[in-house]
């Protein structure tokens, strides 16, 4: 891992994979963009800088571990995956076809580089804290990071595998919470409040934080203070936009299933090309 933070870097890995976003779903015609290209910096930053993986041996023991419990966001995830190389950048344009090794949520038995099948919410969480165990006995160096979305949180699932996270002092477990703050039905806090996340996490025995989820030097401040920190599981806290990158999408709760014609693909891949929404 290099010292230094590559921004632009990031910044541009971040667009590509927002434009294949939209592409993919598009292609499919059907999906889930919303949350997708909200956690496209996260992404970024997990593919291209933190995660400890090889992608000509998916499989390897030592590997860090990614689960994305949201499995519903999984185009953010294919994007990256092809970028490093675990397969074909084309297999994307098969997004949801029969037969595909791209799903519409993570098949750990299909999908080279995917660590755990994910889809119904919790279950995910549930599973990157097994693995931070495992690796505890196993006495691994290797960190677990996994990826919740805000509604998700509603979830009792979600609370139970926090206290059993805390109670074995997983600080090799790392999560990250987008919250964008829409869910499929309309804004979470009316849904079903979540708040005080932090203050509620903390209670819960985590070390906690919270950020602008789109933000890379917050995003790399915050991972670089989980690995200085022992003893406890990790949570971050990101504040992300439903959407980020395309004006009509950003905060807009009814793009959370919709796919986007092959016209307004084309227009929002110009967007995302010429710097988004401003």
């Amino acid at each position: 891992m290099s010292s230094e933070l590559p921004l632009e870097v990031l910044r541009e890995r971040a667009r590509d994979l927002r434009c294949d976003i939209i592409r993919m779903i598009s292609e499919a015609g059907s999906g889930h963009p919303g949350g997708s290209l909200s956690i496209a910096d996260l992404v970024a930053y997990l593919y291209f800088y933190r995660l400890r993986i090889d992608p000509s041996n998916p499989a390897w023991p030592d590997r860090d571990r990614m689960v994305l419990s949201k499995g519903h966001s999984c185009p953010a995830v294919y994007t990256a995956l092809a970028a490093k190389g675990y397969f074909p950048r084309e297999v994307l344009w098969t997004l949801r076809d029969t037969g595909s090794i791209l799903q519409g949520h993570p098949d750990m038995t299909k999908t080279p580089g995917i660590d755990m099948t994910t889809g119904t919410l919790g279950q995910g969480f549930s599973c990157a804290v097994g693995m931070a165990l495992g690796g505890k006995l196993s006495k691994k160096d290797s960190r677990v990071y996994t990826i919740l979305g805000d509604g998700e949180v509603q979830a009792g699932q979600v609370w139970e595998a926090a206290m059993a996270a805390a109670h074995y002092r997983l600080d090799n477990l790392i999560a990250v919470l987008d919250y964008n703050k829409l869910q499929v039905d309309g804004p979470v806090a009316r849904i079903m409040g979540i708040e005080p996340l932090v203050k509620k996490w903390t209670a819960f025995g985590w070390d906690a934080t919270e950020i602008d989820g789109h933000a890379f030097d917050e995003i790399h401040q915050a991972f670089e203070r989980c690995m200085e920190r022992v003893g406890r599981p990790h949570v971050i806290v990101a504040h992300t936009i439903k959407g980020k990158g395309v004006a009509c999408m950003e905060d807009n709760v009814a793009w959370h299933a919709r796919p986007p014609s092959k016209d307004e693909a084309v227009r929002f891949i110009a967007e995302l090309n010429s710097g988004g929404p401003r």
